[in-house]
């Protein structure tokens, strides 16, 4: 990532305090992959005063310390990474056949197409859950992430599956973030009984990605999603935990 792409914020003295990756979240800014430059300075005191009413992700250790200090936890986190030169995925990946009666087709259908499906899989109860009604779900969520506003542009190797009535059951977005090919979603409806459907479209969207050659695959699961097992057992090897806070103010 080049130096470019960050933001450093200085104290009163001219100290670099942090940086972070500048973006928007749920409305609000959005100080994303926080890291802290001056471990002697008040950080806690510093983003509170600097970041006001901001969306705060990095460290656990960071992220508990402004929970203590006021802020709300939006979201616990696990970065993983696939690599696909080192561990180029397997050759039967890419031509396993769905489930007799669906068909793998490209992610270019519009979000209402998809919204079924997406927001079933993530319905209440789920640690992905959007609380907001389906209107703002597909706004700000769905229709977001398929228009390249959410995480970045949609990449050719996404996929979905439709079933004979040509209905989207589950599908995968992979996105490109700032250069890194990243998994934006994965999403099965759950009430079509398509058990292990998102696994095998993660593993072509994986392939597919292989066969363009990308270096690897990102994706970030939140804590208590049972799918961590799932990018387990497909290589995904975890790099780092991230806490995501909004700081008061």
């Amino acid at each position: 990532m080049a130096e470019a792409d960050w933001v450093v914020r200085h104290d009163g003295d001219g100290t670099p305090v942090l940086r972070y990756r500048l973006g928007e979240r749920e409305g609000r800014p959005w100080a994303d992959l926080l890291e802290v430059l001056d471990e002697s300075a008040d950080t806690t005191g510093f983003i509170r005063a600097e970041l006001p009413g901001w969306v705060v992700s990095g460290s656990p250790e960071l992220g508990r310390r402004l929970v203590a200090d006021g802020a709300t936890v939006l979201r616990h986190a696990h970065t993983f990474r696939r690599d696909l030169r080192a561990d180029p995925p397997p050759a039967d990946w890419a031509g396993a056949p769905l489930r007799e009666g669906l068909r793998a087709v490209p992610c270019d259908r519009a979000p209402e197409e998809l919204f079924e499906a997406w927001r079933a899989a993530f319905a209440p109860g789920h640690v992905d859950h959007f609380p907001g009604d389906d209107a703002r779900a597909l706004a700000e969520r769905l229709g977001l992430l398929l228009a390249g506003k959410a995480i970045g542009p949609v990449l050719p190797s996404s996929v979905l599956a439709v079933d004979a009535e040509d209905r989207v059951v589950a599908g995968v977005v992979l996105t490109d973030r700032n250069g890194l090919p990243w998994v934006g979603d994965v999403f099965r409806h759950p009430r079509r009984g398509y058990r292990g459907l998102g696994a095998d479209l993660l593993r072509r969207a994986v392939t597919d990605a292989a066969a363009r050659g990308l270096a690897d695959v990102h994706l970030v699961v939140t804590e208590g999603n049972p799918a961590r097992r799932l990018y387990e057992s497909l290589d995904f090897r975890l790099r780092e935990t991230s806490l995501t806070v909004r700081v008061p103010g």
